[in-house]
Protein backbone atom coordinates (compact mmCIF):
# COMPACT_ATOMS: atom_id res chain seq x y z
CA UNK A 1 0.00 0.00 0.00
CA UNK A 2 1.40 3.50 -0.91
CA UNK A 3 2.14 5.97 1.43
CA UNK A 4 -0.79 8.48 0.07
CA UNK A 5 -3.61 5.58 0.45
CA UNK A 6 -2.46 4.71 3.75
CA UNK A 7 -2.64 8.97 4.62
CA UNK A 8 -5.49 8.56 3.18
CA UNK A 9 -7.21 5.64 5.13
CA UNK A 10 -5.72 6.96 8.02
CA UNK A 11 -7.91 10.64 8.18
CA UNK A 12 -10.91 8.50 6.64
CA UNK A 13 -10.45 5.82 10.12
CA UNK A 14 -10.51 9.19 12.26
CA UNK A 15 -13.01 10.99 11.03
CA UNK A 16 -14.61 7.82 11.36
CA UNK A 17 -13.77 7.79 15.32
CA UNK A 18 -14.71 11.38 15.99
CA UNK A 19 -17.90 10.61 14.37
CA UNK A 20 -18.38 7.06 16.39
CA UNK A 21 -17.45 9.08 19.63
CA UNK A 22 -19.80 12.04 19.19
CA UNK A 23 -22.38 8.91 18.83
CA UNK A 24 -21.36 7.45 21.66
CA UNK A 25 -21.24 10.25 23.43
CA UNK A 26 -24.67 11.42 22.29
CA UNK A 27 -26.18 7.67 23.33
CA UNK A 28 -24.54 8.05 27.02
CA UNK A 29 -26.26 11.46 27.87
CA UNK A 30 -29.45 10.33 26.28
CA UNK A 31 -28.61 6.41 28.85
CA UNK A 32 -28.32 9.25 31.27
CA UNK A 33 -31.41 11.18 30.87
CA UNK A 34 -33.65 8.18 30.94
CA UNK A 35 -31.96 7.08 34.23
CA UNK A 36 -33.01 10.26 35.72
CA UNK A 37 -36.82 9.95 34.63
CA UNK A 38 -37.15 7.05 35.87
CA UNK A 39 -35.08 6.85 39.43
CA UNK A 40 -33.97 10.46 39.28
CA UNK A 41 -35.60 13.33 41.24
CA UNK A 42 -37.96 15.38 38.01
CA UNK A 43 -37.82 18.80 40.18
CA UNK A 44 -35.75 21.76 38.38
CA UNK A 45 -34.95 23.57 41.50
CA UNK A 46 -31.33 24.98 41.75
CA UNK A 47 -30.80 23.39 45.21
CA UNK A 48 -31.29 20.41 43.52
CA UNK A 49 -29.80 19.82 40.32
CA UNK A 50 -26.70 21.95 41.16
CA UNK A 51 -25.67 21.50 44.75
CA UNK A 52 -21.85 20.60 44.97
CA UNK A 53 -20.29 17.48 46.20
CA UNK A 54 -21.15 18.27 50.17
CA UNK A 55 -24.84 19.49 48.90
CA UNK A 56 -23.81 23.18 49.35
CA UNK A 57 -25.67 25.41 46.54
CA UNK A 58 -23.68 26.79 43.80
CA UNK A 59 -23.99 30.81 44.09
CA UNK A 60 -26.49 32.29 41.98
CA UNK A 61 -24.92 35.40 41.53
CA UNK A 62 -20.84 33.94 41.04
CA UNK A 63 -18.48 32.81 42.66
CA UNK A 64 -16.60 35.73 43.77
CA UNK A 65 -16.48 35.58 47.67
CA UNK A 66 -14.94 39.10 47.91
CA UNK A 67 -17.79 40.79 45.31
CA UNK A 68 -20.66 38.80 47.10
CA UNK A 69 -19.36 39.67 50.48
CA UNK A 70 -19.41 43.14 49.51
CA UNK A 71 -23.13 42.82 47.90
CA UNK A 72 -24.19 41.30 51.04
CA UNK A 73 -22.76 44.58 53.18
CA UNK A 74 -25.09 47.18 50.52
CA UNK A 75 -28.94 48.13 51.64
CA UNK A 76 -31.19 46.90 49.34
CA UNK A 77 -34.56 48.56 49.52
CA UNK A 78 -37.66 46.22 48.73
CA UNK A 79 -40.96 47.19 47.78
CA UNK A 80 -43.64 46.88 50.65
CA UNK A 81 -46.08 44.03 50.06
CA UNK A 82 -47.97 41.81 52.14
CA UNK A 83 -47.46 38.59 53.76
CA UNK A 84 -50.73 36.13 54.68
CA UNK A 85 -51.04 35.41 57.90
CA UNK A 86 -50.30 31.93 58.91
CA UNK A 87 -53.17 29.92 59.72
CA UNK A 88 -53.66 27.98 62.64
CA UNK A 89 -54.83 24.73 63.66
CA UNK A 90 -57.60 26.20 65.72
CA UNK A 91 -58.75 28.82 63.03
CA UNK A 92 -59.69 25.72 60.53
CA UNK A 93 -60.81 23.64 63.27
CA UNK A 94 -63.70 26.40 64.23
CA UNK A 95 -65.40 25.89 60.91
CA UNK A 96 -65.83 22.22 61.35
CA UNK A 97 -69.06 20.76 63.52
CA UNK A 98 -67.59 19.01 67.32
CA UNK A 99 -69.12 16.14 68.52
CA UNK A 100 -67.58 16.16 72.18
CA UNK A 101 -66.61 12.92 74.18
CA UNK A 102 -66.50 13.00 78.03
CA UNK A 103 -64.53 10.72 79.73
CA UNK A 104 -65.96 10.50 83.29
CA UNK A 105 -65.09 8.33 86.68
CA UNK A 106 -68.40 6.63 88.19
CA UNK A 107 -68.65 7.33 91.66
CA UNK A 108 -64.96 8.67 92.30
CA UNK A 109 -63.79 8.34 96.12
CA UNK A 110 -60.57 9.49 96.95
CA UNK A 111 -57.97 6.55 97.37
CA UNK A 112 -56.38 8.51 100.62
CA UNK A 113 -59.03 8.97 102.86
CA UNK A 114 -62.18 7.01 101.20
CA UNK A 115 -64.40 10.22 100.87
CA UNK A 116 -66.56 10.85 98.43
CA UNK A 117 -64.70 13.46 95.43
CA UNK A 118 -66.44 16.57 93.94
CA UNK A 119 -66.06 17.19 90.40
CA UNK A 120 -64.39 20.38 88.66
CA UNK A 121 -64.35 22.35 85.17
CA UNK A 122 -63.48 19.78 82.60
CA UNK A 123 -60.64 20.47 80.94
CA UNK A 124 -59.90 19.43 77.18
CA UNK A 125 -57.21 16.93 76.46
CA UNK A 126 -56.54 17.15 72.64
CA UNK A 127 -58.69 17.67 69.38
CA UNK A 128 -58.57 14.99 66.92
CA UNK A 129 -59.51 14.95 63.22
CA UNK A 130 -61.77 12.10 62.20
CA UNK A 131 -62.96 10.64 58.78
CA UNK A 132 -66.59 9.46 58.61
CA UNK A 133 -66.88 7.13 55.84
CA UNK A 134 -69.49 7.51 53.16
CA UNK A 135 -72.97 6.20 53.36
CA UNK A 136 -75.41 5.26 50.62
CA UNK A 137 -79.50 5.52 51.01
CA UNK A 138 -81.81 5.35 48.97
CA UNK A 139 -84.46 8.98 48.57
CA UNK A 140 -87.20 7.66 47.83
CA UNK A 141 -90.03 10.82 46.26
CA UNK A 142 -93.36 10.12 47.56
CA UNK A 143 -95.92 12.18 45.78
CA UNK A 144 -98.98 12.96 47.61
CA UNK A 145 -102.34 13.83 45.35
CA UNK A 146 -105.10 15.38 46.12
CA UNK A 147 -109.06 15.42 44.73
CA UNK A 148 -111.27 18.17 45.23
CA UNK A 149 -113.98 16.73 47.49
CA UNK A 150 -117.23 18.35 45.67
CA UNK A 151 -116.31 17.14 42.41
CA UNK A 152 -115.49 14.08 43.65
CA UNK A 153 -118.45 13.23 45.32
CA UNK A 154 -120.94 12.29 42.25
CA UNK A 155 -118.73 11.63 39.35
CA UNK A 156 -121.89 9.58 37.52
CA UNK A 157 -123.93 13.17 37.80
CA UNK A 158 -121.22 15.20 35.83
CA UNK A 159 -119.44 15.44 32.26
CA UNK A 160 -115.92 16.21 34.04
CA UNK A 161 -114.10 13.87 35.75
CA UNK A 162 -112.81 14.44 39.57
CA UNK A 163 -109.99 17.25 40.07
CA UNK A 164 -107.27 15.96 41.19
CA UNK A 165 -103.53 17.44 41.87
CA UNK A 166 -100.48 15.83 42.52
CA UNK A 167 -97.49 17.54 44.57
CA UNK A 168 -95.11 19.39 42.80
CA UNK A 169 -91.71 17.66 42.71
CA UNK A 170 -87.89 17.75 41.30
CA UNK A 171 -87.68 15.19 38.17
CA UNK A 172 -85.02 12.51 37.95
CA UNK A 173 -81.69 13.79 36.73
CA UNK A 174 -81.46 11.50 34.16
CA UNK A 175 -85.37 9.91 33.19
CA UNK A 176 -84.91 6.58 33.98
CA UNK A 177 -82.34 6.19 36.07
CA UNK A 178 -81.37 6.06 39.94
CA UNK A 179 -78.88 8.76 39.31
CA UNK A 180 -78.72 11.50 41.97
CA UNK A 181 -76.80 14.52 42.23
CA UNK A 182 -74.88 13.76 44.96
CA UNK A 183 -73.57 10.30 43.48
CA UNK A 184 -72.82 11.34 40.20
CA UNK A 185 -70.85 14.46 41.75
CA UNK A 186 -68.61 12.26 43.40
CA UNK A 187 -68.30 10.04 40.44
CA UNK A 188 -67.10 12.88 38.44
CA UNK A 189 -65.01 14.28 41.25
CA UNK A 190 -63.13 10.32 41.68
CA UNK A 191 -62.31 10.31 38.12
CA UNK A 192 -60.67 14.13 36.90
CA UNK A 193 -59.99 15.38 40.43
CA UNK A 194 -58.48 12.04 42.18
CA UNK A 195 -57.64 10.27 39.26
CA UNK A 196 -60.23 7.03 39.80
CA UNK A 197 -60.84 5.43 36.85
CA UNK A 198 -64.42 3.96 36.68
CA UNK A 199 -63.81 0.83 36.62
CA UNK A 200 -62.26 0.86 39.98
CA UNK A 201 -65.13 2.86 41.06
CA UNK A 202 -66.65 -0.02 40.01
CA UNK A 203 -65.17 -2.44 42.07
CA UNK A 204 -65.29 -0.10 45.00
CA UNK A 205 -69.04 0.07 44.78
CA UNK A 206 -69.23 -3.56 44.48
CA UNK A 207 -67.23 -3.97 47.66
CA UNK A 208 -70.25 -1.84 49.14
CA UNK A 209 -72.69 -4.47 47.64
CA UNK A 210 -73.86 -1.14 45.25
CA UNK A 211 -73.80 -3.08 41.44
CA UNK A 212 -73.25 0.06 39.62
CA UNK A 213 -71.15 -0.81 36.58
CA UNK A 214 -68.62 1.14 34.66
CA UNK A 215 -70.78 1.63 31.29
CA UNK A 216 -73.96 2.94 33.36
CA UNK A 217 -71.40 5.47 34.86
CA UNK A 218 -69.96 6.21 31.65
CA UNK A 219 -73.27 7.12 30.22
CA UNK A 220 -74.04 9.37 33.00
CA UNK A 221 -70.82 11.06 33.01
CA UNK A 222 -71.31 11.51 29.20
CA UNK A 223 -74.72 13.17 29.69
CA UNK A 224 -73.49 15.59 32.83
CA UNK A 225 -70.50 17.02 30.20
CA UNK A 226 -73.23 17.64 27.91
CA UNK A 227 -76.45 18.93 29.33
CA UNK A 228 -74.83 20.67 32.52
CA UNK A 229 -71.39 21.67 32.22
CA UNK A 230 -70.75 22.44 28.61
CA UNK A 231 -72.51 25.50 28.64
CA UNK A 232 -70.69 26.84 31.31
CA UNK A 233 -67.52 25.95 29.46
CA UNK A 234 -68.81 27.57 26.29
CA UNK A 235 -69.62 30.76 28.64
CA UNK A 236 -65.95 30.35 30.22
CA UNK A 237 -64.85 30.41 26.73
CA UNK A 238 -66.46 33.73 25.92
CA UNK A 239 -64.95 35.36 29.11
CA UNK A 240 -61.24 34.04 28.59
CA UNK A 241 -61.19 35.10 24.81
CA UNK A 242 -62.50 38.86 26.18
CA UNK A 243 -59.23 38.63 28.17
CA UNK A 244 -55.80 40.43 27.88
CA UNK A 245 -53.52 36.99 28.79
CA UNK A 246 -54.32 33.69 27.38
CA UNK A 247 -51.19 30.89 28.28
CA UNK A 248 -51.57 27.83 25.94
CA UNK A 249 -50.33 24.34 26.25
CA UNK A 250 -51.04 20.67 24.89
CA UNK A 251 -50.21 16.73 25.76
CA UNK A 252 -50.51 14.01 24.29
CA UNK A 253 -53.97 11.51 24.84
CA UNK A 254 -54.70 8.31 22.91
CA UNK A 255 -58.34 7.29 21.70
CA UNK A 256 -58.93 3.88 20.75
CA UNK A 257 -62.20 4.38 18.52
CA UNK A 258 -61.95 7.37 16.32
CA UNK A 259 -63.17 7.30 12.87
CA UNK A 260 -60.71 7.49 9.99
CA UNK A 261 -57.65 6.67 12.52
CA UNK A 262 -55.14 3.89 13.88
CA UNK A 263 -55.98 3.59 17.17
CA UNK A 264 -52.43 3.61 18.51
CA UNK A 265 -53.01 7.27 16.79
CA UNK A 266 -51.87 10.23 19.38
CA UNK A 267 -54.33 12.81 19.90
CA UNK A 268 -53.98 16.17 21.61
CA UNK A 269 -55.65 17.75 24.61
CA UNK A 270 -55.11 21.62 24.14
CA UNK A 271 -55.43 23.95 27.67
CA UNK A 272 -55.99 27.34 27.94
CA UNK A 273 -56.01 29.36 30.66
CA UNK A 274 -55.97 32.93 31.70
CA UNK A 275 -53.27 35.49 33.18
CA UNK A 276 -52.22 34.37 37.07
CA UNK A 277 -52.58 38.14 37.77
CA UNK A 278 -56.61 37.62 37.03
CA UNK A 279 -58.78 37.65 40.09
CA UNK A 280 -60.22 34.76 38.81
CA UNK A 281 -59.02 31.50 37.15
CA UNK A 282 -60.03 30.03 33.69
CA UNK A 283 -59.28 26.76 32.62
CA UNK A 284 -60.41 25.45 29.75
CA UNK A 285 -59.68 21.68 28.22
CA UNK A 286 -60.26 21.33 24.42
CA UNK A 287 -59.50 17.92 22.78
CA UNK A 288 -58.30 17.81 18.92
CA UNK A 289 -57.40 14.42 16.81
CA UNK A 290 -54.13 16.46 15.93
CA UNK A 291 -51.61 19.11 16.99
CA UNK A 292 -51.83 21.56 14.09
CA UNK A 293 -51.85 25.56 14.79
CA UNK A 294 -55.21 25.75 13.20
CA UNK A 295 -57.42 23.86 16.16
CA UNK A 296 -55.49 26.75 18.69
CA UNK A 297 -56.51 29.58 15.86
CA UNK A 298 -59.70 28.18 15.56
CA UNK A 299 -60.35 28.30 19.71
CA UNK A 300 -58.72 31.60 20.21
CA UNK A 301 -60.39 33.38 17.30
CA UNK A 302 -61.00 37.01 18.22
CA UNK A 303 -58.52 36.92 21.04
CA UNK A 304 -56.64 40.57 20.68
CA UNK A 305 -54.03 40.01 23.79
CA UNK A 306 -50.24 38.31 24.84
CA UNK A 307 -50.28 34.83 24.19
CA UNK A 308 -47.86 32.88 26.26
CA UNK A 309 -46.96 29.34 25.15
CA UNK A 310 -43.53 27.10 24.37
CA UNK A 311 -41.23 27.21 21.53
CA UNK A 312 -44.02 25.04 19.16
CA UNK A 313 -44.19 27.22 16.68
CA UNK A 314 -48.07 26.08 15.37
CA UNK A 315 -49.48 29.26 17.76
CA UNK A 316 -48.08 31.49 15.15
CA UNK A 317 -51.08 31.02 13.21
CA UNK A 318 -52.92 32.38 15.89
CA UNK A 319 -54.01 36.02 14.64
CA UNK A 320 -53.96 39.00 16.75
CA UNK A 321 -52.05 37.60 19.22
CA UNK A 322 -48.86 38.51 20.35
CA UNK A 323 -46.56 35.58 21.09
CA UNK A 324 -44.34 35.45 24.35
CA UNK A 325 -41.86 32.98 25.70
CA UNK A 326 -41.65 31.13 28.51
CA UNK A 327 -38.35 31.43 30.59
CA UNK A 328 -38.56 28.52 32.39
CA UNK A 329 -38.46 26.21 28.57
CA UNK A 330 -35.42 27.82 27.85
CA UNK A 331 -33.99 27.10 31.45
CA UNK A 332 -35.02 23.62 31.42
CA UNK A 333 -32.85 22.84 28.21
CA UNK A 334 -29.76 23.99 30.16
CA UNK A 335 -30.80 21.94 32.86
CA UNK A 336 -30.77 18.97 31.13
CA UNK A 337 -27.44 19.76 29.52
CA UNK A 338 -26.00 19.97 32.65
CA UNK A 339 -22.80 17.84 33.16
CA UNK A 340 -23.47 14.28 36.04
CA UNK A 341 -20.68 15.23 37.47
CA UNK A 342 -20.93 18.62 39.69
CA UNK A 343 -17.46 19.20 39.70
CA UNK A 344 -17.63 19.88 36.12
CA UNK A 345 -20.50 22.78 37.23
CA UNK A 346 -17.87 25.07 37.39
CA UNK A 347 -16.73 24.84 34.02
CA UNK A 348 -20.02 24.67 32.76
CA UNK A 349 -21.73 26.05 29.69
CA UNK A 350 -25.20 24.86 30.99
CA UNK A 351 -24.71 25.61 34.66
CA UNK A 352 -23.65 29.31 33.94
CA UNK A 353 -26.45 29.66 31.46
CA UNK A 354 -28.88 28.26 34.91
CA UNK A 355 -27.01 31.15 36.75
CA UNK A 356 -28.35 34.00 34.15
CA UNK A 357 -32.50 32.55 34.33
CA UNK A 358 -32.04 32.21 38.44
CA UNK A 359 -30.79 36.07 38.50
CA UNK A 360 -33.79 36.99 36.22
CA UNK A 361 -35.60 35.14 38.87
CA UNK A 362 -35.05 36.20 41.56
CA UNK A 363 -35.91 40.08 40.19
CA UNK A 364 -39.26 38.65 38.99
CA UNK A 365 -40.24 37.01 42.40
CA UNK A 366 -39.27 39.93 44.50
CA UNK A 367 -41.93 41.89 42.20
CA UNK A 368 -44.97 39.47 43.05
CA UNK A 369 -47.10 41.85 44.88
CA UNK A 370 -45.99 44.82 43.48
CA UNK A 371 -48.20 47.48 41.34
CA UNK A 372 -48.72 46.54 37.24
CA UNK A 373 -46.32 49.56 36.82
CA UNK A 374 -43.84 49.02 39.26
CA UNK A 375 -43.06 45.82 38.02
CA UNK A 376 -42.90 46.87 34.48
CA UNK A 377 -40.50 50.00 35.14
CA UNK A 378 -38.24 47.41 37.41
CA UNK A 379 -38.04 44.43 34.68
CA UNK A 380 -37.13 46.88 32.51
CA UNK A 381 -33.89 48.55 35.28
CA UNK A 382 -33.20 45.06 36.56
CA UNK A 383 -34.31 41.97 34.44
CA UNK A 384 -33.66 43.43 30.56
CA UNK A 385 -30.26 44.09 31.01
CA UNK A 386 -29.45 40.32 32.51
CA UNK A 387 -30.94 39.01 29.55
CA UNK A 388 -29.18 41.21 27.08
CA UNK A 389 -26.16 39.94 28.80
CA UNK A 390 -27.06 36.34 28.74
CA UNK A 391 -27.71 36.40 24.91
CA UNK A 392 -24.72 38.79 24.06
CA UNK A 393 -22.67 35.50 25.63
CA UNK A 394 -24.87 32.63 24.47
CA UNK A 395 -24.06 34.24 20.64
CA UNK A 396 -19.71 33.22 21.66
CA UNK A 397 -20.76 29.82 22.75
CA UNK A 398 -19.37 27.19 20.40
CA UNK A 399 -21.68 24.35 19.54
CA UNK A 400 -21.89 21.56 16.98
CA UNK A 401 -23.26 18.41 16.44
CA UNK A 402 -26.37 16.49 18.19
CA UNK A 403 -26.53 16.91 22.33
CA UNK A 404 -28.67 18.56 24.80
CA UNK A 405 -26.15 21.33 24.74
CA UNK A 406 -26.51 22.26 21.18
CA UNK A 407 -30.56 21.87 21.43
CA UNK A 408 -30.20 24.19 24.58
CA UNK A 409 -28.71 26.81 22.73
CA UNK A 410 -30.70 26.97 19.43
CA UNK A 411 -33.80 26.83 21.38
CA UNK A 412 -32.58 29.86 23.07
CA UNK A 413 -31.44 31.49 19.89
CA UNK A 414 -34.73 30.74 18.13
CA UNK A 415 -37.05 32.07 21.08
CA UNK A 416 -35.03 35.05 21.95
CA UNK A 417 -37.45 38.01 20.32
CA UNK A 418 -40.66 35.52 22.24
CA UNK A 419 -38.71 36.03 25.63
CA UNK A 420 -38.55 39.90 25.24
CA UNK A 421 -42.43 40.18 24.76
CA UNK A 422 -42.54 40.50 28.65
CA UNK A 423 -41.27 43.20 28.83
CA UNK A 424 -44.20 45.45 26.93
CA UNK A 425 -46.73 45.32 29.99
CA UNK A 426 -45.94 44.15 33.51
CA UNK A 427 -48.82 41.62 33.97
CA UNK A 428 -47.61 39.36 31.26
CA UNK A 429 -45.79 36.51 33.03
CA UNK A 430 -42.00 35.70 31.99
CA UNK A 431 -43.44 31.79 31.86
CA UNK A 432 -46.00 29.43 30.98
CA UNK A 433 -46.15 27.45 34.08
CA UNK A 434 -49.43 28.42 35.01
CA UNK A 435 -50.73 26.17 31.56
CA UNK A 436 -48.27 23.70 32.40
CA UNK A 437 -49.38 23.60 36.36
CA UNK A 438 -53.06 23.35 34.65
CA UNK A 439 -52.47 20.61 32.17
CA UNK A 440 -50.48 18.23 35.27
CA UNK A 441 -53.93 17.07 36.60
CA UNK A 442 -54.95 15.53 33.34
CA UNK A 443 -51.15 13.79 32.83
CA UNK A 444 -51.57 12.33 36.35
CA UNK A 445 -55.06 10.56 35.17
CA UNK A 446 -53.82 9.51 32.18
CA UNK A 447 -51.04 7.19 34.11
CA UNK A 448 -54.53 5.58 35.70
CA UNK A 449 -57.05 5.26 33.04
CA UNK A 450 -54.64 5.04 30.06
CA UNK A 451 -56.65 6.10 27.16
CA UNK A 452 -60.00 7.15 26.07
CA UNK A 453 -62.79 4.72 24.48
CA UNK A 454 -64.06 7.33 21.84
CA UNK A 455 -63.78 10.81 20.31
CA UNK A 456 -66.90 11.80 22.53
CA UNK A 457 -65.64 10.39 25.33
CA UNK A 458 -62.54 12.82 25.05
CA UNK A 459 -64.45 15.43 24.47
CA UNK A 460 -66.71 15.17 27.34
CA UNK A 461 -63.05 14.83 29.90
CA UNK A 462 -62.37 17.90 28.15
CA UNK A 463 -65.31 19.71 29.48
CA UNK A 464 -65.10 18.29 32.96
CA UNK A 465 -61.82 18.41 33.69
CA UNK A 466 -62.09 22.28 32.22
CA UNK A 467 -65.04 22.47 34.91
CA UNK A 468 -63.11 20.53 37.91
CA UNK A 469 -59.54 22.36 37.19
CA UNK A 470 -61.52 25.72 37.50
CA UNK A 471 -63.90 25.24 40.55
CA UNK A 472 -60.50 24.11 42.48
CA UNK A 473 -58.25 26.93 41.31
CA UNK A 474 -60.70 29.36 42.22
CA UNK A 475 -60.84 28.10 45.74
CA UNK A 476 -64.30 25.41 45.99
CA UNK A 477 -64.78 22.52 46.93
CA UNK A 478 -65.45 20.94 43.60
CA UNK A 479 -67.45 17.95 44.50
CA UNK A 480 -69.58 20.17 46.44
CA UNK A 481 -69.94 22.29 43.68
CA UNK A 482 -70.77 20.00 41.06
CA UNK A 483 -73.82 18.54 43.31
CA UNK A 484 -74.91 22.25 43.11
CA UNK A 485 -74.57 22.65 39.39
CA UNK A 486 -76.59 19.31 39.17
CA UNK A 487 -79.49 19.77 41.28
CA UNK A 488 -80.04 22.47 39.11
CA UNK A 489 -82.27 22.47 35.51
CA UNK A 490 -79.70 21.45 32.48
CA UNK A 491 -78.77 24.25 31.15
CA UNK A 492 -78.37 26.27 33.98
CA UNK A 493 -75.37 28.58 34.13
CA UNK A 494 -73.54 28.13 37.42
CA UNK A 495 -69.60 29.12 36.93
CA UNK A 496 -67.07 27.75 39.24
CA UNK A 497 -65.95 30.47 41.34
CA UNK A 498 -67.50 32.75 44.27
CA UNK A 499 -69.65 35.97 43.43
CA UNK A 500 -67.77 39.24 44.51
CA UNK A 501 -70.90 39.39 46.82
CA UNK A 502 -70.77 35.81 48.44
CA UNK A 503 -68.55 35.55 51.48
Amino acid sequence: MSEQNMTSEIVSLRNENAVLREELALANQQLEWFRKQIFGRKTEQTSVVMEKEFGVQLSMFGNNGEKSAAKSAETITVPEHKRKKKRTHDEWMSNLPVKEEHHKIDNPVCEICGAEMEELTPEKAYDELVFTPPKYHIRRHIVHKYKCPECGEKPEERDEPCHIIRAPYPHAMIPGSYCSPELLAHIIYEKYAKSVPLHRQEKDFNSKNIPLLKATMSNWVGTAAEKWCLPIVEKMHEMLIAGQIIHADETTVQVLHEEGRKATSVSRMWVYCNGKMNDRSIIIFEYQPTRKGEHASNFLKGFIGYLICDGYDAYNAVEGAKRCGCMTHVRRGFIQALPNDQKLHSTSVAAKAVEYFNKIYHEENLLADSSTEYRYEQRLAKEKPLLDEFFAWLENVQVSGKGKLTDAVRYSLNERKYLYTFFENGDVPIDNNRAENAIRPFAVGRRNWLFSNTANGAKASAVLYSIISTAQANGLDAEKYLTELFSQPAGTILLPWREENET
